[in-house]
Formats: C-alpha cells, structure tokens, sequence
C-alpha cells in the first residue's frame, strides 16, 4: 500500500520544499492543499480517515505547513478535533520548518550542557525558530529568556508557551541597545534566532559575556547573528565557547525533517510538534 503524504499549507502556495523532503524522505504519493484553515479543513481530514481501513491509517499521514506558526497551530487543534477515536492519522505539524530547525538547534546545545541547568537567551524569540526553540527548552526545564526589541512580543510569546508548559521558566527580554547587558547577564546558552541579514551581537560583545558555554546561530545569510560564528561551525571553540553554525544546524535539520516524516508512517497515531520532533532527533544527531 502506498504512503500518502496530505499536505496542508496555510499560505496560499504549499511549500515546494517540505514537498521534496517528502519525497526524499519516502512518501509515494503527495496531496498539497493551500489557503487551509480551520473552517474548512473538516473534509480534507474525512478524506484521510474514512477511505481506509484502520488497520491501513498508518499509511495515510497529515502535514501542516505555512509561514505563520498561530494559523498553524489553530489548525492542528481542529484536525486533533476532527479525528473520531481511531479514525485518525499521524500528523505533523512544521510552519517554514521552525520546529526541526528548533529541534536541531536545542539538540546542538543538548551535547554540551545540562539544559536543566542553564540559563538560556534566544535571541529572535518572538520568531517561528526562536518560539520554537523557547517551547522545547521549556518542557526540558531550562531557564529561557525570550528576547525581542518589542517587550511586548517577548511576552505575548512566553504566556503562549507557558499555556502549554505551565511549569516552564520562561521571562521575556527586550533585547535594545540599552537592554543588552541585562538581557545577556549570567546566560550559558544563546541561540540566534532572527531573520536572515540581522546581527545581535558583535564578536567583542560575545567575548564579553563571561558565563557563556554554547552559541549557536541559525542565520546563514551575511551578517550573520552572532558575529564571529562560522555556519559551517561544528562544536567549534571560540575564546572558549563552543559555538554551532546555521549550516550544521541546518544538516540536523534536514535529517530530522526526513525522519519525522518517516516516522509518521509507523503507526496512525504520531502527533509531532516542537516537542515531539525534538523527541525524535535525538536518534538522527
């Protein structure tokens, strides 16, 4: 039996990329649907659960995709609705890849520190990668500085989290020009978050943050986030701080994404988000 791959994208076009992971990855057959959203999302659904037998569901997998990760996140919510006990399909949820980039980002850092034990600053936090990274460092106990140049996006973005990480240690930042000292005081961890072509800090500046263990930047297109940083850095020692590449994180990325989707065809009932696709990458790092 054939692995069917629906694709359903909240943008207008379905992403080509997460189209040739798919196939990379195995899929036989892709569906992509664009312009999906909660209100009519129903019969996409009861197309992928009624038309084969349970026993069969597993073959028959649902992606969600799209480039604004709250439309994103309503309509995984209605599809979880939408499904009747069994009657259901593995499902994964990945707006413009921000959960396995985040995933491969915190599974970097995961190598060298006790994420329990650390003081964390993503930098882009209110961003799709940046929010992502900030719900799985939250479920793994760290203590997470959201920051933003709006203290009010860095807010908004840490009660989201923590309405599904109730007991997560989250606090916003307001990462301005007066802001810095405060915002990177004490951290062992940054990640670099932010759209491409935006510095947050300069190479001196990193020097200077003497509590810092790992850095880890996801922005490949010059200037790059963290001044000093290699993308093709790979536990790379920079005046001390190990320090991770966009282009090495985002080969953990691409191996994640590929096994993700390999994974949803294991049984009918997989539901990968940030924190279950972080589950998973563990295995490809």
């Amino acid at each position: 039996m054939k692995k069917i791959l629906i694709q359903l994208d909240t943008d207008a076009l379905p992403s080509s990329f997460d189209r040739v992971v798919a196939i990379d990855a195995g899929v036989d057959e892709i569906l992509s649907y664009g312009n999906v959203t909660p209100e009519n999302v129903v019969s996409l659904v009861h197309g992928a659960i009624f038309t084969r037998k349970p026993d069969d569901l597993s073959q028959t997998a649902l992606f969600i995709g799209g480039s604004h990760v709250e439309s994103c996140q309503r309509l995984h919510q209605k599809i979880l609705e939408t499904f009747l006990g069994p009657m259901r399909v593995s499902l994964m949820m990945d707006p413009n890849g921000s959960n396995t980039t985040a995933a491969a980002a915190v599974r970097c850092a995961a190598r060298h520190l006790d994420l329990k034990q650390s003081e964390v600053l993503i930098l882009g936090g209110t961003g799709p990668v940046g929010r992502g990274c900030a719900e799985i460092l939250a479920t793994l106990g760290a203590n997470v500085r959201v920051a933003s140049r709006s203290l009010e996006r860095a807010q908004s973005v840490c009660a989201e989290v923590r309405h599904s990480a109730p007991e997560s240690k989250l606090s916003p930042a307001e990462f301005s020009d007066e802001g810095i000292a405060a915002a990177v005081d004490g951290v062992n961890l940054i990640i670099a978050a932010g759209a491409a072509g935006v510095r947050f800090l300069t190479a001196e500046e990193l020097e200077g943050i003497d509590t810092l263990k790992v850095a880890i930047d996801v922005n490949a297109v010059p200037p790059t986030g963290l001044e000093g940083i290699d993308p093709s850095a790979e536990a790379t020692d920079l005046n001390g701080v190990t320090c991770y590449g966009a282009l090495t994180v985002g080969a953990l990325k691409m191996k994640t994404h590929r096994s993700a989707i390999q994974t949803l065809f294991t049984s009918n009932d997989q539901d990968l988000d940030s924190k279950g696709i972080y589950a998973l990458s563990g295995d490809v790092s």
